[in-house]
């Protein structure tokens, strides 16, 4: 008789197997600014069987798995020795998420995670959540994370569990590998989420984007990105901060919105990935936009494309949370090819590609948000009539050659 515990670990490995070496497709057309791929780079399949799996079949001898992982989602995302390295928010079937580095030869596919995931030092007043990494090589020589920390809120009320402050979580490291845990941010904001660290020194400071929020969930008063100074990264205080990105009517970051990974610098300024939210009868929907700020100043943005840049589609929109794309990570190649990482729906990661000249081309001349359904369609008018020259021009210059074809 068939030992079941050998029958479902072989099955188990054969699948994991296939799974993290799947050569990854690009998809046709596109939209000439990216391009999507076929397949998820990452899933909760894509976790180490030895994270969930008890392999000792005197102890687990129906091999079942004994620590479940429901979503790998948000990542940020660095290169290191010629590897594609994303830090990623694993969810548990617990809800509690943790980051772990999964690495690929190539960016688009075969990402496999290290042996362990992160074990982050806490602080005195221990974390009950941490998520949402963002990856910064800084000027300073250090690798910086910064995260979401979360904490249950104790103003909340007896019987209340679901109240929770936010704030920002900093750590640093050489190697992914080995940690340092620093004091969380201190600011002048009741609560922090979404802040990214400037790679370079701003007047001999650390830069930061913040996301000031009123509440754990409502951005409030003061939403948009934020930007700040602090002296230092080991004892972060920000003293003043203002609104380099509003939140606007009737726009996709009506809601709320925040950075996503840290700028891209180029010749032409810094370019910003970002998502925004807007309500719908079906929720809250997260997309993607970019912005581009001026090199010299970079809390001063200097042009913004009207519109989402990335929006969840077909099955990116059913998740855990649907609806949702968001992204804290990207990685730019020497050659100018930029890889994208973004989550759909709290749930799985997917890529992305462009280039620098793409994506410099698409914000410098992509028509801002008008604000107003009118401008809209003045905007669309302008783009017809234009064309409607181009295709005459272009018929009268054919029309030689179809004559003499005739």
């Amino acid at each position: 008789m068939e030992n079941p515990f050998q029958k479902r670990q072989q099955a188990l490995e054969q699948f994991h197997a296939a799974l993290i070496t799947k050569k990854n497709e690009k998809l046709p057309l596109g939209n000439g600014i990216y391009d999507r791929y076929k397949n998820p780079v990452l899933t909760n399949q894509h976790a180490p069987i030895a994270w969930r799996y008890d392999l000792n079949p005197k102890t687990n001898p129906y091999f079942m798995e004994r620590i479940g992982v429901n979503a790998t989602f948000n990542a940020g995302a660095i290169k290191l020795h010629g590897k594609y390295l994303l830090v990623v928010r694993v969810e548990g079937n617990d809800r509690k998420s943790f980051f772990a580095v999964a690495e690929s030869p190539n960016g688009i596919d075969n990402f496999q995670f290290w042996e362990k995931p992160i074990t982050m030092p806490e602080t005195q007043d221990p974390d009950i959540n941490v998520y949402d990494m963002r990856v910064v090589q800084h000027e300073d020589g250090w690798i910086y994370g910064l995260f979401c920390t979360e904490r249950k809120d104790p103003a909340a009320q007896p019987g209340d569990e679901s109240s929770a402050v936010a704030q920002c979580g900093i750590a640093r490291t050489r190697d992914l590998v080995s940690w340092e845990r620093l004091p969380d941010l201190r600011s002048t904001s009741a609560q922090q989420r979404n802040v990214v660290l400037h790679p370079e020194f701003i007047n001999g400071k650390y830069a930061l984007y913040t996301r000031p929020q009123d509440s754990f969930i409502e951005a409030g008063s003061r939403g948009g990105i934020g930007w700040g100074l602090t002296d230092s990264m080991e004892n972060a205080v920000v003293d003043e901060e203002f609104i380099v990105d509003p939140k606007a009517y009737h726009t996709v970051y009506e809601v709320k919105n925040g950075q996503g990974p840290a700028p891209i610098k180029t010749e032409k300024g810094w370019l910003h990935l970002a998502h925004g939210v807007r309500n719908t009868a079906a929720g809250l929907r997260y997309v993607l936009y970019m912005f581009l700020s001026d090199l010299d100043d970079p809390s001063k943005v200097i042009a913004k494309p009207g519109g989402y840049f990335i929006a969840p589609e077909g099955e990116e929109r059913v998740g855990d949370v649907s609806n949702v794309a968001f992204a804290n990570g990207w990685i730019v190649d020497e050659d100018g090819t930029v890889f994208i990482y973004y989550a759909s729906s709290d749930t799985r990661m997917h890529v992305a590609t462009s280039t620098v000249n793409q994506l410099l081309d698409y914000v410098l001349n992509t028509p801002a948000d008008g604000l107003r359904s009118a401008a809209s369609v003045e905007q669309i008018n302008l783009l017809a009539e234009k064309n409607k020259a181009y295709i005459k021009g272009k018929k009268q210059v054919m029309a030689p050659e179809l004559n003499g074809a005739n």
